[in-house]
């Protein structure tokens, strides 16, 4: 595997995309998700179309579909599928220069630990998204989302009011962790469950 210990943010969000991944019971890829008229394998296509886009920003070329029109199908072995993309992204910043001030990005060129935290974001919270919908006890940690922050702070706000890609943040009691308060901001119900109200 590629080595991306300096962007150690990048390294935990796909190692938590693919945990989750791999525990998806075989009969709760159909299962509904936070987000919303998505089933779990369409969270993965869009997850996986993403992460392509992060890591061909940098190689050059495009994701080989729409990430906001994932295909509701699965490939034979959805792991090796996923490896594949999460693969590039992480060779792709393995391979940067280390006097790269910024790398492009799909939201543009950012700062290097930004970029990072921005492909990390979105590895992290669809994990999360496919965590509950597949019923796995697999929470976003504490120290992720404390690391995710600081580029969630800077970009969501701009990407929700100029492109609609997140719903409206959603307020958390005073005393939530980061975690909670992450899900939030991205317009998540940190407890959100099958068969409650879906979050856009």
């Amino acid at each position: 595997m590629a080595d991306t210990r300096e962007f150690q943010v990048l390294t935990e969000a796909h190692g938590y995309l693919r945990e989750v991944v791999a525990a998806v019971p075989a009969g709760a890829w159909g299962a509904p998700t936070p987000c919303t008229e998505w089933t779990a394998r369409q969270v993965l296509n869009h997850a996986r179309i993403d992460q392509q886009g992060y890591g061909l920003a940098i190689t050059g070329g495009r994701p080989d579909s729409d990430p906001f029109a994932p295909a509701d199908a699965l490939a034979p072995d959805p792991v090796a599928e996923l490896d594949a993309a999460l693969g590039l992204v992480a060779g792709a910043y393995a391979a940067l220069p280390a006097g790269a001030d910024e790398v492009p990005t799909p939201l543009g060129p950012l700062p290097r630990r930004l970029a990072a935290a921005a492909a990390a974001m979105d590895a992290a919270v669809h994990a999360w998204d496919i965590a509950v919908a597949t019923g796995q006890d697999r929470p976003l940690t504490e120290e992720l989302a404390e690391d995710i922050w600081p580029l969630a702070e800077r970009l969501v706000d701009h990407l929700r009011d100029s492109y609609g890609v997140f719903a409206p943040a959603r307020k958390t009691p005073d005393d939530s962790g980061r975690a909670d308060a992450l899900l939030a901001f991205l317009g998540r119900d940190p407890h959100w469950h099958p068969g409650v109200s879906r979050t856009p």
